[in-house]
Formats: C-alpha cells, sequence, structure tokens
C-alpha cells in the first residue's frame, strides 16, 4: 500500500483543493460562503475519501462517495461559471482536474472490483 499523498489521485484531489481555495477567494461576499464554502468543503471530503481508500480492505464505498462529491463539485463549479462568479479559465482549469481525479478513481474502482493475482481486488 503507497502512502497516500504519493498517489497521483491524491496530487490531482490537493491541486482541485488549491485551485479553489484561490478562486473562491475572489468571489462576491454574497455567495462566497455558500458556493465557495460547499466547493472547498467538498475538496477537502475528496482527499480525505482518497486517504480512506487506499487503508480500507473494500476500496469500493469509499471510491464510490468520491466520484459523487466529484459530481457535485463539478455541479457547484458549473453554476459559479454560470453566473460569473468565476472566470472561464478557473473554471476551466477547476474541470481539468475534476476530469483527472474522476478518471483515476473509477480506474481505482474498476481495479479493486476484478480479482487480481497476487490477492489485490475484491474475491467473490
Amino acid at each position: 500500500m503507497a502512502i497516500h499523498t504519493q498517489l497521483p489521485i491524491y496530487k490531482s484531489a490537493y491541486d482541485l483543493l488549491d485551485v479553489v481555495t484561490d478562486l473562491t477567494r475572489n468571489m462576491r461576499r454574497d455567495f462566497k460562503r455558500s458556493v465557495g464554502e460547499k466547493i472547498s468543503s467538498e475538496c477537502i471530503e475528496i482527499t480525505i475519501l482518497v486517504f480512506r481508500a487506499n487503508v480500507a480492505q473494500d476500496k469500493r464505498p469509499h471510491l464510490q462517495a468520491l466520484i459523487e462529491r466529484l459530481q457535485v463539485i463539478e455541479l457547484m463549479l458549473r453554476l459559479a461559471q454560470d453566473k460569473r462568479l468565476i472566470s472561464r479559465a478557473w473554471y476551466a482549469r477547476a474541470i481539468e482536474l475534476t476530469t483527472s481525479i474522476g478518471k483515476q478513481a473509477n480506474g481505482w474502482r474498476r481495479a479493486a472490483i476484478r480479482p487480481l493475482q497476487g490477492g489485490q481486488g475484491l474475491h467473490d
């Protein structure tokens, strides 16, 4: 088992949190607490779920929760961009990271389901 902070998915999740922290800083005050804080808290939860999936015997529930939270982040980012709370450039950078995280999480989830040689994966 790798240290979670060395996983590519963790690095992408941390980069997303970093980008979200910067983009929420410049939001209008009336949306910063509602939309901005929701996006930030979901990003924090994603980094926690990466850790939990890494140490769990059954990774599937943690990865499924991660994917669901990622969809919430994408929805909130879309709303923020549509309401002109964030620029297209910030939106594009954040979506690039959510796409990367989603691909990695889905691949990890498929690997956790598929029985592999050497005792990895879930054996039904």
